[in-house]
């Protein structure tokens, strides 16, 4: 069972973290409406749609990472963080400093890794080789 001094611990770095992705969020949308307007020719105007559409993809990540922690913070609230959404075990501290949003015991990662693994594997069908 975490302690209440872990919990603080984990919390600030949670809160932390969510500031940080909260900011990088605001970033980019400044960013994109400061060089929305500065086009010279088609050139920068397509090189401006590409790396605006990777910097939205990484902000997407960021969004999805703002849900994770907002989630662990009210799990902490509510007194189920740190416990294995799979198998209930207790999630080792070490785990939760390394990986503060993680909802799966190491074991269960694991577990849940393989599986995408095999799903995602080329030329099965029906999970059975493709001839």
């Amino acid at each position: 069972m975490l302690s209440r001094k872990q919990k603080e611990s984990l919390k600030k770095c949670l809160t932390e973290m969510l500031n940080e992705s909260l900011g990088k969020a605001q970033d980019t949308l400044s960013d994109i409406s400061d060089l929305r307007d500065r086009f010279s020719d088609e050139m920068d105007e397509a090189t401006f749609a590409t790396e605006i559409g990777f910097t939205l993809r990484i902000r997407d990540r960021e969004t999805r990472l703002i849900g994770k922690i907002r989630d662990a913070l009210e799990r902490l609230e509510v007194g189920t963080f740190g416990f294995c959404e799979e198998c209930g075990e207790e999630i080792p501290y070490k785990r939760l400093l390394a990986r503060p949003v993680t909802t799966l015991c190491i074991q269960c990662k694991k577990e849940q890794e393989a599986s995408e693994r095999v799903r995602e594997q080329p030329g099965r069908a029906c999970g059975h080789w493709a001839p």
